[in-house]
């Protein structure tokens, strides 16, 4: 089939930033889609039918698709393959239907303002999207370019910052870039009074941490006075080992079972960003606990599941992953995830009472798999002087479906 569709970026410079090429697809476009300010700026080439994206946005590939066959122009911002409206209709449209015209990135315009270089700054999608996303990259000496929202993102971002030990990080707003309205200024977050901030903006950071900065550690097994809990947690140590047991790979999804704080998931989902998890825990109090522990480590995408397993997990998608930490629970528990658990998938099961290392025993006599027994001393002091006080043993079962 023809190339019926194209997509042309185009940037706050309007069709004097256009290539030949990507003039005469929206010149030639029987039907031009975009966003209100993108039609405006394309105006004067455009001589097809003006088709504004529709609200909600979710019917805007149906209509385009709806036209297939015809010659259509999809206006987008930048490159529509990056945070754009090209991998939404990539996933109906063939590429070999389609012609895609780019223009620079907002990150890309910004980094060459900056003179940063992209392959060491971490970019990031805040737009339309929890600011508590960028907590796991809040890391002294990081260079971040982040796309918000609107204009009282950045404001937002810059007290994220300051309220978690970041305040005296660098602050540049760079708005409209590209264009006539183009405007660049800077300041410390705990400083921040800048007004009149374009919504069109991309908010670049040069992190500095107080000492008393909440850093997330890039490796597993995250202090414990990092998370709100009331005493149920898998702690650090054991958590270090469990998370390496569960092996994340990429894309895959994790069921935490009698979650209590959620740490185990957080950290499962903290360890690469196309991570899933959900968190089943039958206390209410509990799973409020584990949503806020979920936002303030910048994983807000953690699904929360009030309930007792297995009745809990009717309806969950089946997982690569699962963690039992809550103990045994229903007798029938284990057969039920032990069904849910996708081939190759992972069971990982701790035990600190005889009566579930005893399960554990049973099981992996019947069903192979690995034991481990992890036992750990703290140094605490005994009268006036230092001992070792030894914590409960923790029993580890894992095992792989066939």
């Amino acid at each position: 089939m023809r190339r019926w569709l194209s997509i042309v970026g185009i940037g706050e410079d309007g069709i004097e930033g256009l290539s030949p090429v990507a003039r005469g697809l929206i010149a030639d476009a029987e039907i031009v889609f975009g966003g209100k300010r993108h039609l405006e700026l394309a105006g004067a080439l455009i001589r097809g039918a003006v088709r504004p994206w529709p609200s909600p946005f979710e019917r805007a590939v149906s209509e385009v698709v709806e036209q297939r066959g015809r010659s259509v122009c999809v206006l987008a911002t930048g490159d529509p393959f990056f945070y754009g409206v090209g991998p939404l209709l990539s996933r109906h449209v063939d590429p070999d239907e389609t012609l895609v015209v780019p223009g620079p990135s907002s990150f890309s315009l910004a980094a060459a303002r900056l003179g940063w270089p992209l392959p060491e700054t971490t970019l990031l999608s805040l737009h339309g999207r929890p600011l508590d996303l960028i907590r796991p990259h809040l890391h002294p000496g990081s260079r971040i370019l982040a796309l918000t929202s609107d204009g009282a993102g950045p404001r937002a971002l810059a007290a994220l910052l300051a309220e978690s030990g970041f305040g005296a990080s660098r602050v540049t707003v760079l708005e409209a870039l590209g264009g006539p309205r183009e405007r660049i200024r800077a300041t410390r977050a705990t400083d921040f009074s800048l007004a009149d901030v374009d919504a069109l903006n991309v908010v670049a950071l040069e992190v500095e941490a107080a000492a008393d900065a909440r850093i997330l550690s890039r490796a597993s097994g995250l202090s414990d006075a990092l998370f709100e809990h009331d005493g149920q947690i898998t702690k650090r140590e054991i958590r270090a080992v469990t998370l390496s047991s569960l092996a994340p790979r990429r894309n895959e999804l994790l069921w935490d079972i009698g979650a209590g704080s959620g740490s185990v998931a957080i950290e499962w989902l903290l360890a690469d960003p196309s991570l899933r998890a959900v968190a089943i825990e039958a206390k209410a109090d509990r799973a409020a606990r584990i949503r806020r522990n979920a936002a303030a480590f910048g994983v807000p995408g953690l699904e929360v599941v009030e309930g007792t397993a297995p009745d809990a997990l009717a309806g969950l998608s089946p997982p690569q992953a699962i963690f039992i930490g809550g103990g045994a629970g229903h007798p029938g528990l284990l057969d039920a995830v032990i069904a849910a658990l996708r081939p190759s998938g992972r069971l990982v099961m701790n035990a600190v009472t005889l009566e579930t290392e005893g399960l554990l025993l049973a099981r992996h006599a019947a069903q192979g798999g690995e034991l481990i027994r992890i036992a750990l001393s703290r140094a605490e002091a005994v009268g006036g002087k230092t001992g070792w006080r030894p914590a409960l043993p923790v029993t580890q079962w894992v095992w792989t479906k066939p």
